[in-house]
């Protein structure tokens, strides 16, 4: 792969075996939808008796699962997959090696057999190692960006940089329809913040995802899927929101599909404009060297207003050349243009109490960013059991900021001008190739991946005082070229055996990079490369114990890698006592997940979990001889998380559906920040989601989520947070149309504030933004699902979700 790289062996196939008798073959189950197979369908197998849940599976990309030998006993099958109405098998008495009649699901809005079937798709669906957001089901999401969608999820959380950690551990790689996305940091947020939530079918949240998926994501894999039709003929929808808060926000989406014969296209466009705000209250205390004596104080309120306006179109054609073979283009591109304005102020408090120095910086910024991608794909049958699959994907992105900040010291007619232009671009190359196949007792899958990332950004400095004109600003100007190479081979088997279901993945990554910043006539020229390699084991061993307990342990290895944009070593000035400056000595954290689950009859999952991250990422606040504090990043010694959740799924009564989560970590940080740190704290955090369904069309939503005092960072402890919204929504214009209407965070307490602890130094600081709102929704369903038969009344209320 690179020459620099260790050749280490490779079993692409890994071969799990036990000293266990042989059991009678499985029940294979297939599920079709039209004439193609329908993956990813849950397929659950319950008793005829009591419908107690025996087993529960999902169809592999061929449409098909198979479970080991089941009762010999009255069972029936209950079969569902988003956009489609569930099924309900005839009770059948199962054979060894049987497989039974093709399951054939029909759209959510139609008919089986004669008889009406109803589409329930709760909000949360918690499952063992992974759990299924139905945004499209949730009413309180209405008018939400996919980044503000995914702070109200179960066990998600942003900082204050848009950073998202996924069950209190950082270190996320989020993907788009099965696609890594490749981003992090800014651009990562950007994209997020650019995706309209109403465009989003489900969001899967995986803590420990399989070997088929990148190694990278330390804390686990969120998946976000957007929308798509499986209805035959011309399909679409139309939807606008208005939303209030201190300022206001527009969200408006369009989706257009059509299948028919050999063709299926789709098509999802989205305009958003909004305005917003974000306050931000810090202040900042020197101690004497007896770390008691106030020395002096830095008070740094800060204001910042601006707007934005998004344009996302995504576009997805699917040909069937054959009854084997399919091919797939997607085209994709955003744009995002933003202005803002930002007024600083700084007080600086003395040992006598009197404010002995004043400074104002006020500031305006205007930022575009373009992105433009496609991708190309060929799904092919070997046979029935056999399958093979090619992605080639590319991503291109094209950057630019502008910057205005003057500072003025009151009193004394000093002043301070910079400008700076940041012109950048990112180009993101991938391709794969995966080959599965599955036997009665085997299910096999081995693939490959590469990738290839290079960055140009650049950051052109001017400066200008209160007697010196503009010129060009040397000493601050940056220019950083990145080029990162990944290659990756994997392989995973699944062997099932009576109650028993053992399933091992192994995955060899490789990684590459070099990077260079250009110097001028003041700044050196500087560059450096790194290259790493290593093996990424999972394993996950499941036992039926009967049909109302089943034990899940999972266990994996998983990396994260710096981030481009924090290599660079430019300093960033925010103020005068703040710079910000990237780390070229960043290396990758490993991390070691572990979990034990329980889940009794389906409704409740109880959980106990091991983490162990080394050299991992933390924000590092180094303070200089002269009281500068420098913002950074970079690796720690070690990290441990011990866990435990428990999740509830009831429906007490038939109107109404709870969805319940606790998560509580104990952490232990270590590391070294100037002097020895060991940090140790217990959180949690409680999500809580009810569901209403009334007659005649109403439904409502009532949630919350509650995160106790926490710690991200060794330096830095967050006080307790949270947000409570509420939903109601009626379905009119005969099923056709939706009206809703979501209030969200209502006490305003979804703000990020906490204390920060530095050598000499405390600082307590406040972030609140524009998050308590008030939003109005309408969405206008068309095309041939409403004109067929008359929907149930059961059917109009699952309609009445987010789209």
């Amino acid at each position: 792969m690179y020459a620099s790289f260790r050749k280490p062996a490779f079993l692409p196939l890994l071969f799990l075996a036990g000293a266990v008798q042989a059991q009678e073959g499985p029940v294979t189950v297939e599920v079709r939808e039209g004439s193609g197979p329908l993956a990813a369908a849950t397929v659950e197998v319950l008793s005829a008796r009591d419908s107690a849940l025996v087993k529960v599976g999902v169809t592999d990309a061929r449409g098909a699962v198979s479970f080991p030998r089941l009762p010999a006993a009255p069972l029936f099958l209950r079969v569902s997959h988003a956009g489609f109405s569930t099924y309900r098998s005839a009770p059948f008495t199962p054979t060894g090696g049987a497989s039974l009649p093709v399951v054939r699901l029909q759209p959510a809005s139609g008919t089986l057999a004669g008889v009406t079937v109803a589409s329930r798709r709760p909000f949360v669906e918690q499952k063992p190692g992974k759990t299924i957001v139905n945004l499209e089901s949730s009413i309180s999401a209405v008018g939400t960006s996919v980044a503000e969608a995914l702070e109200r999820l179960p066990g998600v959380s942003m900082d204050r940089n848009g950073s998202i950690a996924l069950k209190g551990r950082p270190g996320v790689a989020v993907y788009i329809d099965g696609k890594a996305t490749n981003l992090s940091g800014a651009e990562l947020a950007t994209l997020l913040q650019g995706m309209s939530a109403s465009g989003i079918s489900q969001i899967e949240l995986m803590d420990q995802p399989p070997a088929r998926y990148e190694a990278a994501g330390g804390a686990g894999v969120i998946n976000i899927i957007t929308k798509k039709t499986k209805q035959s003929g011309f399909n679409g929808s139309l939807s606008t929101a208005l939303t209030q808060g201190r300022y206001p926000k527009s969200n408006n989406n369009a989706q257009l599909a059509w299948r028919g014969g050999r063709w299926s296209i789709s098509t999802n466009y989205s305009l958003n404009a909004a305005r917003n705000y974000t306050d931000i209250e810090a202040l900042r205390t020197y101690y004497a060297a007896d770390g008691k004596t106030v020395v002096a104080r830095y008070d740094q309120p800060s204001r910042q207003r601006g707007r934005n306006t998004v344009h996302s179109l995504r576009t997805a054609i699917d040909y069937t050349l054959n009854k084997r073979t399919t091919l797939g283009l997607t085209l994709n591109g955003i744009t995002v243009r933003r202005k803002g304005t930002s007024r600083n102020e700084a007080f600086w408090e003395g040992s006598t109490g009197a404010d002995s120095a004043v400074l104002h910086t006020d500031g305006s910024n205007a930022n575009r960013w373009r992105n433009g991608g496609a991708g190309l794909s060929l799904r092919h049958n070997i046979s029935a059991t056999r399958q093979l699959s090619v992605d080639l994907d590319g991503q291109w992105y094209r950057m630019r900021g502008d910057q205005l900040v003057e500072n003025s010291a009151v009193g004394t007619g000093t002043f301070e001008g910079l400008r700076s232009e940041a012109p950048g671009k990112l180009r993101i190359l991938s391709a794969r190739v995966d080959w599965s196949a599955r036997t009665k007792r085997w299910s096999l899958e081995t693939g490959a991946r590469w990738s290839d990332i290079r960055t140009d950004n650049e950051v052109l400095f001017d400066r200008r005082t209160e007697s010196v004109p503009w010129s060009q600003d040397l000493g601050r100007s940056n220019h950083f070229l990145y080029h990162e190479r990944i290659g990756a081979l994997y392989g995973s088997a699944e062997h099932s055996m009576g109650k028993w279901t053992i399933q091992g993945g192994l995955r060899f990554e490789g990684t590459a990079y070099d990077a260079r910043q250009l110097g001028n006539a003041q700044v050196k020229d500087s560059s450096f490369s790194r290259s790493y390699a290593s093996l990424f084991p999972t394993l996950f061993v499941t036992w039926n114990a009967d049909s109302s307990h089943t034990w899940t342990f999972s266990a994996g290895r998983r990396i994260d890698r710096p981030p481009f944009q924090k290599l660079n070593p430019f300093t960033a000035i925010i103020n005068a006592y703040t710079v910000q400056r990237g780390n070229p000595y960043f290396r990758p954290q490993y991390s070691w997940n572990t979990e034990l689950t329980h889940v009794y009859k389906g409704w409740l999952i109880t959980g106990v979990g091991y983490s162990i991250t080394t050299d991992y990422f933390a924000q590092l606040f180094p303070v200089d001889p002269g009281g500068l504090v420098v913002y950074t990043e970079g690796n720690l010694g070690k990290l441990q998380v011990l866990s435990a959740n428990v999740g509830v799924q009831r429906s007490p009564t038939k109107w109404w559906s709870l969805n319940t989560s606790l998560l509580v970590q104990h952490k232990i940080q270590e590391g070294f920040v100037e002097r020895d740190y060991t940090a140790r704290i217990t959180q949690a955090t409680l999500n809580m989601t009810n569901s209403f369904r009334f007659g005649k069309g109403w439904s409502a939503e009532l949630g919350g989520q509650y995160i106790t005092r926490s710690q991200v960072d060794i330096q830095e402890v967050l006080d307790p947070s949270g947000q409570l919204s509420v939903g109601v929504a009626k379905s009119i214009l005969k099923g056709q149309g939706t009206l809703r209407l979501a209030g969200r965070d209502l006490f305003h307490t979804q703000w990020i504030k906490g204390d920060t602890f530095f050598k000499g130094v405390h600082e307590w600081f406040k972030v609140s933004r524009d998050t308590r709102v008030v939003a109005l929704a309408f969405q206008w369903r068309f095309g041939k699902a409403f004109k067929q038969s008359k929907r149930t009344q059961v059917e109009e209320m699952q309609r009445v979700g987010n789209g």
